[in-house]
């Protein structure tokens, strides 16, 4: 549940609380009409202490600014005219405000939000419905904030612990070279005479005794400093590693996730700013760590004192190396997927990023990107590490990009932009496999120099699989193998397996999922509409939604083998009805008016107890892509295709057939379709046509008499016949029907 709307219902003391927050700094008009604006902004992605940060808040500034000039210029009507200048004026108000310190304003908000949701959490026990729901996100956040910040005391406190070591080692230096000068005074005695020698011998004696019992102490406590440090290293690397793990593992894994279902029509995966914050907080701790590693490597080669800590040193800095190896290769990832349906000769593009790229100096050598084409085995062998360096499926052109620095937004990017996919290169298929079903991938990738060429990465990374197409007919096919792929696919799949069969429910998701964003309708498919697409699909005539909870729907009966009595596939039919919808029925799908999943004989029944006249609109089950018009007393209107409504829309033909009277259940047509209409003038010239059409329908009527008639009507006419009209052809069809229904 939003915050703003728990916080809403806050009484008493929480609610004085939650509205002493705003005043003149932060109107809570605007956080009112703004509300789901400003809770879906990544406010804990901007680090309040780095002043390179600014250019981050200055974005989140103007578009709130946006947002309201927005909000207020579709304010209508009397109160929204008042609402309209008041808007307007706190956009204003804030751009005057924060437009030179625009970090306050992120400081300000994020107070704002972490004080409602304590309020919220305060006012909820656990025992209420609202109790325990505590903004899931945040307190994720939170943990990953919190443990950065212990991760950086740790490694300020390693930090100040190498100094001290190296503070100390140099005064044992110094205290061993004094060693070696009383030594070496020593052995000079020997020239001396045998009275002089005696003379100063013993003091030197003394001397060096007490430097060697000093020496021998300190290089214990070096020895035991070193081991300290070198335990809290690996203290700092375990917390470091696991980190990582939360944000590479799950954070960054889910974030994909999301990309790949907004490749159904999910809900966007949502920016990469937060994660990439979160990796370039990594890659500093991981890099300061690593440079004390090597600090700490380079005083012990300095001063060799026999122990452990050279194995152990070794060790930290092959985790360190392998930390940082892992944090590279995985934030090498592709921010915009190229198309799952690729059709060959024809444009397209893909972006990749580097999620680390600004903090450990790669765009100061931009490394070059490239992209190839390769098949699911192929891909297989790369995930083994087999040898498939120059394999490809394809030839890609415009497939080299070199990576750009971003100042603004401190990204590192390469935008392929003119890609072409020439031509393609498939594999045998296995059994009754068809070419829509071979799945590809774009395989990016590049070579990166970490820290002065320290360290070298061979990074790669896989797009989402593609289906390759050369012709749009197969375009329907295609899109259901990216479908089942993007819907069911596993985090940590082999290249690019899939369940051959899943539930009844999961599918049902999938499909609404992919309905509402292709219809780009807020209405989605209901119950009694999966009921129908499930009798549809299992060939059933149970009405009951809890008897297909449990059955499974393979690949096969999806999109390999027709519907009974059906030239076409189950998904071959649902596809006809989204293009249908999305290109010249969505307004009527959105208003309620067309029932569409609905069988002839339910539509006879339905019908059966209103009034002559009553209709309603239904999706036609014998042909793709169609709907019909059923009507008591009961017909069914042959179906109306995407190439009837390029003609004349859905509206204007219910208008044109008299009889309909009510849509069903029982509201009159003028009511739900007349504000759609064609205005009356173009219907003026529709009726001028008619009028021209039903007299030529006189001339029909005479062709079984004449036969030459005919020939004119139908066919090329000798010149001297109709001169001047050899090129002109009458469809006799439509002239039929127009003549019906007017």
């Amino acid at each position: 549940m939003a915050v703003w709307i728990q916080a809403q219902q806050l009484q008493g003391d929480a609610l004085h609380q939650m509205q002493s927050l705003y005043g003149q700094h932060f109107p809570i008009e605007v956080r009112h009409y703004l509300s789901q604006w400003i809770e879906g902004q990544l406010w804990d992605a901007i680090d309040l202490e780095n002043p390179q940060e600014e250019f981050k808040a200055k974005r989140l500034l103007d578009s709130l600014i946006q947002e309201l000039q927005k909000k207020a210029e579709h304010q209508v009507g009397e109160d929204g005219f008042l609402l309209k200048i008041k808007l307007g004026h706190y956009a204003s108000q804030l751009k005057s405000t924060y437009d030179r310190c625009p970090l306050e304003l992120v400081r300000c908000i994020k107070h704002i939000l972490y004080t409602e949701q304590r309020l919220v959490r305060e006012a909820n026990n656990s025992s209420s419905p609202l109790g325990g729901m505590i903004d899931s996100m945040s307190q994720k956040y939170q943990q990953i904030n919190q443990a950065f910040e212990e991760l950086r005391i740790l490694t300020q406190d390693t930090e100040n612990d190498l100094r001290k070591l190296q503070h100390n080692q140099e005064y044992f230096i110094i205290q061993y070279q004094e060693s070696l000068r009383i030594q070496a005074q020593l052995t000079s005695l020997a020239t001396l005479p045998p009275a002089d020698r005696q003379l100063r011998e013993p003091s030197l004696l003394s001397k060096r005794a007490t430097v060697e019992a000093w020496l021998t102490r300190e290089a214990n406590t070096l020895q035991k400093y070193r081991l300290g440090l070198a335990e809290k290293h690996q203290k700092t690397l375990a917390l470091l590693r696991k980190q990582q793990t939360v944000i590479l593992d799950d954070e960054l894994i889910q974030w994909k996730r999301r990309q790949q279902l907004a490749g159904n029509g999910g809900p966007p995966e949502g920016g990469l700013d937060i994660l990439q914050s979160w990796c370039e907080k990594l890659a500093e701790t991981i890099w300061q760590n690593r440079q004390q590693i090597r600090r700490a490597e380079h005083l012990r080669q300095q001063l060799p004192i026999p122990g452990p800590i050279e194995e152990l040193l070794n060790d930290l800095n092959s985790t360190i190396t392998d930390i940082i190896s892992t944090l590279v290769t995985s934030t090498f990832i592709i921010e915009k997927q190229p198309p799952q349906v690729l059709k060959t000769q024809t444009k397209f593009a893909a972006t990749v990023r580097l999620l680390v790229g600004g903090k450990l100096n790669v765009h100061m050598n931009p490394p070059q990107v490239k992209a190839t084409i390769i098949s699911e085995q192929q891909a297989k062998a790369l995930l083994k590490n087999e040898n498939t360096r120059n394999d490809s499926s394809g030839e890609i052109l415009n497939n080299n990009c070199v990576m750009e620095y971003h100042q603004t937004t401190g990204t590192l990017s390469a935008h392929f932009r003119n890609m072409s996919l020439k031509r393609i290169k498939r594999s045998d298929r296995r059994g009754a496999e068809s070419v829509t079903e071979e799945k590809f991938t774009i395989l990016f990738e590049s070579q990166f120099s970490v820290g002065g060429n320290e360290l070298v990465f061979q990074v790669k990374t896989l797009s989402l699989p593609v289906v390759v197409i050369v012709h749009g007919s197969q375009d329907n096919n295609a899109t259901a193998t990216v479908l089942w792929d993007n819907a069911f696919a596993e985090p940590g799949r082999v290249p690019f397996i899939v369940p051959d069969k899943v539930l009844w429910p999961q599918l049902c998701d999938a499909l609404n999922m992919k309905y509402r964003a292709e219809v780009q309708s807020n209405r989605g498919l209901s119950e009694e509409n999966l009921v129908f697409l499930a009798q549809k699909a299992f060939s059933s005539s149970s009405s009951n939604p809890e008897d297909y909870r449990s059955m499974t729907m393979t690949w096969s009966q999806f999109n390999r083998e027709s519907l009974p009595g059906r030239n076409f596939t189950f998904w071959q039919w649902f596809d006809g009805v989204m293009e249908l919808t999305k290109k010249h029925l969505k307004p009527h799908w959105n208003d309620g008016a067309i029932l569409g999943f609905v069988n002839k004989q339910q539509a006879q029944d339905m019908l059966m107890s209103k009034p002559n006249g009553t209709f309603l609109l239904r999706f036609s089950d014998s042909e793709i892509g169609g709907i019909t018009i059923a009507w008591r007393m009961v017909w069914n209107l042959m179906p109306y295709t995407t190439k009837d409504f390029s003609i004349r829309s859905l509206s204007d033909r219910i208008s044109d057939l008299n009889h309909l009277l009510f849509l069903y259940p029982d509201r009159p047509k003028d009511e739900v379709f007349s504000k759609y209409y064609t205005p009356p003038l173009c219907k003026t010239l529709i009726l001028v046509f008619v009028i021209i059409s039903k007299s030529l329908f006189l001339l029909l009527e005479l062709m079984d008499l004449n036969p030459s008639l005919h020939l004119i009507f139908t066919k090329r006419a000798p010149e001297p016949l109709i001169k001047g009209y050899s090129r002109h052809y009458i469809d006799i069809t439509k002239i039929r029907r127009l003549y019906l229904v007017y």
